[in-house]
């Protein structure tokens, strides 16, 4: 593990710790105050759909399983789960990018983080420069722009030790 990666990770279980972050589900009825139009609407539908259905006749007999469905899929909505961030989820781009974004880089990362580095003694003269280069250009860093210097740094390392071996040779 880099000093970079150490550090990183570090933040993101702060981060974790700090906003409850563990992927469980908790009451919230964020959604009723977030979408209050879109809630009445919702259940406006389900009660014109449960007139038509007992109106029906050939629907009547199955109001129980309306009433029953309505209740699961709006239990959904009184629910928030916080996703954690992990290191490992930077610049995959999968199923999760579904559920929790590309919060690495929409995320700016915390001023403390971009301190530990630049003070690390473990962390390369060349990355502390590109991080000092990208923060007078960008003003912000984003997790994707930290995780991106060591990404740059391992990228280049096993190319160096090629050119060693094959001048060597």
């Amino acid at each position: 593990m880099t000093e970079i990666q150490r550090l990183l990770t570090n933040a993101l279980d702060q981060i974790n710790r700090d906003e409850r972050r563990d992927n469980r589900p908790r009451f919230s009825i964020s959604f009723l105050r977030k979408h209050p139009w879109l809630f009445l609407t919702m259940y406006l539908g389900w009660f014109a759909t449960l007139a038509v259905m007992l109106l029906s006749t050939t629907l009547a007999g199955s109001v129980w399983l309306l009433i029953i469905l309505f209740i699961l899929m709006n239990g959904f909505f009184f629910f928030d789960v916080s996703p954690r961030y992990r290191y490992e989820d930077i610049d995959v781009l999968d199923l999760r990018v579904c559920y929790n974004g590309e919060w690495y880089n929409t995320r700016y990362a915390p001023v403390s983080l971009i301190d530990n580095i630049l003070n690390s003694t473990r962390v390369e003269e060349v990355q502390k420069a590109a991080l000092r280069n990208m923060l007078a250009r960008k003003g912000n860093l984003s997790f994707y722009d930290i995780f991106s210097l060591d990404k740059a740094i391992s990228a280049a390392q096993p190319l160096s030790v090629g050119r060693d071996v094959a001048q060597t040779l």
